[in-house]
């Protein structure tokens, strides 16, 4: 702030809190020139959200004492680190070969958000809604999320989704469909070995790799029972 914006801002305070009010032209040109040392570097308003008048009145209201230069000071710190923390660097236009370019305008970005120029970059946010068209028409290219190499390599890794995968590609019903009546696991997931210690209680939950015999018949029986396909 200038001295003018200076003297501005305290005769708004003054109207707020007599008690700054200062009638000795003399004192007047001290109180300036010490408000003047502390708030050279901070702004009197800025684009994106900063005013000093507000900074003030917001003292006025939650303190009893009289406004010191410093307190309108610790407010604008606590705007510039706010910003900051919501700020993350985009990608600079600069040659990245170039580190000087590219590191002068990450500073200068960096300088613009933290004195209020320009607004914070947030990190871009998976929002709810359809699948962007691309990938519509990569699913239908593939049939799947997963690509079929990548599900070949993660098979050792996933013996029982790999297992359910096979069954079904070879016509036989999902046994992962139904719950499981011997370890209760739910639809979707997969058995588990159940082993009973002496007391009654269980003493192991191991994924099986092949669902339970009952499991298998359970699906085995629910897929006789839906409907057959109408025929022309």
């Amino acid at each position: 702030m200038t001295p003018h914006e200076i003297g501005a801002l305290l005769a708004y305070v003054g109207r707020l809190d007599p008690r700054l009010v200062r009638t000795d032209e003399h004192e007047a040109g001290d109180q300036i020139g010490q408000w003047y040392e502390l708030l050279e570097d901070v702004p009197a308003v800025t684009p994106h959200g900063w005013d000093a008048r507000v900074a003030a009145r917001s003292h006025i209201l939650d303190s009893p004492y009289p406004i010191m230069p410093v307190d309108i000071a610790r407010r604008w710190r606590a705007y510039q680190r706010d910003r900051l923390e919501r700020h993350t660097d985009p990608t600079p236009a600069a040659d990245p070969d170039d580190q000087a370019a590219w590191q002068a305008e990450l500073v200068a970005t960096r300088q613009a958000v933290a004195s209020g120029a320009a607004q914070p970059v947030a990190h871009r946010q998976l929002v709810s809604g359809p699948p962007h068209p691309d990938v519509e028409a990569r699913l239908r290219q593939i049939g799947s999320c997963i690509p079929p190499a990548v599900r070949e390599a993660l098979a050792p890794y996933r013996p029982a989704r790999a297992a359910r995968e096979a069954a079904v590609a070879h016509g036989h019903p999902d046994p992962l469909g139904v719950r499981c009546a011997w370890c209760h696991a739910r639809p979707g997931e997969p058995c588990r070995r159940r082993r009973v210690g002496p007391d009654g209680r269980s003493r192991g939950h191991a994924i099986r790799a092949i669902p339970h015999p009952g499991r298998l018949e359970l699906a085995a029986e629910q897929a006789r029972q839906l409907p057959l396909p109408a025929t022309a």
